[in-house]
């Protein structure tokens, strides 16, 4: 099971269990709490699944919470029945808030997500830019770039090569998808195929080589980690031809 699966599954088992837990634990203060604070009380346990889960995780969360809450902390206890309007009422509350703040802290959490990876991606595409303005040579902005395209499409490895097109390898295009030219086909791919992929290198118009990427198997990464690995090679491309270096014909 891969590592975003156990993660999934471990939110939802959370989603299941704990919910449970808080309505039992409130279970000798229910003469004492309103039925307010006991639903408040069960929400921040909603909040708490769907803070490292996801929206199933946290609808279910909320499904849970309401569940119990009628169980242990409405009378009839130990009793999936409700008798009273009022504790309906905050039934019906407590599902619908308990929905409606997971999707929002969920939302959150992903938003947080994408804020953190832009700036990573950000940071990566300045690194090539602050090679170039030192004056550093093409050869070190190449090497930079190589190093970056490992860790961002989650490579086994990288190696550039200078000048040549031989192997009809797939290639990492601009937009960000993978595709495999042949004559009279073209074939698209949603997982890495086997064995190496190129990513070229242009720069003033001019091709100066290829990243051969060597990649884990399985999926893509993510469309914006691999725009970004585009951007990356078409600095290194810059950074070539700013230097005069020789290209092919």
């Amino acid at each position: 099971m891969s590592g975003q699966r156990l993660h999934d599954a471990a939110a939802l088992l959370a989603a299941l269990v704990a919910p449970f837990l808080t309505a039992l634990a409130l279970m000798p203060f229910r003469g004492d709490l309103s039925p307010t604070n006991a639903a408040l009380i069960l929400v921040v346990a909603v909040v708490a699944v769907a803070a490292i889960g996801t929206r199933t995780a946290g609808a279910v969360a909320a499904l849970s919470a309401a569940a119990w809450y009628d169980f242990f902390l409405t009378v009839p206890y130990q009793r999936f029945t409700i008798t009273g309007r009022e504790d309906v009422e905050t039934v019906v509350l407590l599902l619908v808030v308990g929905m409606i703040v997971s999707q929002l802290s969920v939302r959150a959490r992903r938003l947080r997500t994408t804020v953190i990876t832009d700036a990573a991606h950000l940071t990566s595409l300045q690194g090539t830019v602050r090679l170039a303005e030192d004056g550093r040579s093409p050869e070190a902005v190449v090497e930079y770039v190589r190093r970056e395209l490992v860790g961002l499409l989650g490579l086994r490895g990288c190696r550039f090569e200078y000048g040549t097109l031989m192997g009809g390898l797939p290639r990492l295009e601009h937009g960000g998808g993978l595709w495999l030219h042949r004559p009279g086909r073209i074939t698209e791919y949603a997982g890495w195929p086997d064995g190496e992929t190129e990513l070229r290198v242009v720069g003033g118009g001019h091709y100066y080589g290829r990243f051969l990427l060597n990649p884990v198997p399985g999926a893509l990464p993510p469309e914006q980690n691999r725009l970004v690995a585009v951007a990356l090679a078409a600095q290194a491309g810059s950074a070539l031809d700013t230097a005069g270096l020789a290209h092919p014909g």
